[in-house]
Formats: C-alpha cells, sequence, structure tokens
C-alpha cells in the first residue's frame, strides 16, 4: 500500500470520538485490513464495509462522503 503518513492512521475524533464505545474493536480491525493490505473491513459494530484511510489515501483525493478514515480531513484546524 502507499506511503501513507502514520499519523493519519487513525480517524480524526469528527469521525470516531475518543470515548466510542467500540473504538478499540474498530481500530484493530482497521490496522488488520491496513495490515493485509485490504480496501476495508467489516465494522465490527454495524457490519457495514468501510474503507481504509490506506485506500482512501491511495485514491488520492476526498470524495466528501464523510469517511470514517479519511485522511484528508483538516487536522489542523480541528481539535
Amino acid at each position: 500500500m502507499s506511503g501513507l503518513p502514520p499519523q493519519l492512521r487513525a480517524p480524526h475524533p469528527d469521525r470516531l470520538a475518543w470515548d466510542h464505545p467500540a473504538r478499540d474493536r474498530i481500530l484493530a480491525a482497521h490496522e488488520a485490513a491496513l495490515s493485509a493490505g485490504d480496501a476495508g473491513y467489516l465494522d465490527p459494530v454495524t457490519g457495514l464495509f468501510v474503507l481504509t484511510a490506506g485506500y482512501l489515501w491511495d485514491r488520492g483525493f476526498c470524495c466528501e462522503s464523510g469517511c470514517r478514515h479519511c485522511p484528508y480531513v483538516d487536522r489542523d484546524t480541528r481539535a
């Protein structure tokens, strides 16, 4: 997979809150998919397919759909 910067592996807090009850399970599923080079993973809560930050980074642009792992979210102006 691409050269996704390490600081973009975790979702922006606007997309996955720090106190989300399933945050650890979601991040583990995301990391497993990144490690395997998969485009996404099944959300452990909803069962929906979620694209990884690596896949979105390789795509090269934000689609403005509110993706959980969007690496293009402005991280400089948000907490």
